[in-house]
């Protein structure tokens, strides 16, 4: 490896090192804000046991975080964040698609 390259690399680590012990702050920084649930699921016009079901999670973690004894993490920040701005989204995903029922004697058609 080129010194020139290595050095870059070296410099790198070492700035890495200095913002994970808070001794520089990063160049960029990736967050989201944090989800206002009980608006959300206020927009939907859902109960909170509807709501929990809608995005299949617990009642008890949604009050959880309704009430601020908890903060949605990872997947479940994303998934709110879906349903705040996309709710046509989530409709669409969750709803069943209406069941074809089978025809009853009447609507059937006897071939002789």
């Amino acid at each position: 490896m080129k010194d020139e390259l290595f050095n870059e690399l070296l410099e790198s680590v070492r700035e890495g090192g200095a913002i994970l012990r808070g001794e520089k702050s990063s160049s960029r920084v990736f967050g989201m804000e944090k989800p206002d649930v009980g608006q959300i699921r206020a927009n939907y016009r859902l109960s909170q046991n509807e709501f929990a079901t809608l995005l299949g999670i617990s009642l008890g973690t949604l009050q959880n975080w309704e009430q601020g004894r908890r903060t949605p993490q990872g997947p479940a920040r994303v998934l709110l964040q879906v349903a705040a701005k996309h709710p046509d989204a989530v409709w669409d995903v969750v709803q069943p698609k209406k069941a074809r029922s089978a025809p009853n004697r009447a609507e059937r058609k006897i071939h002789s």
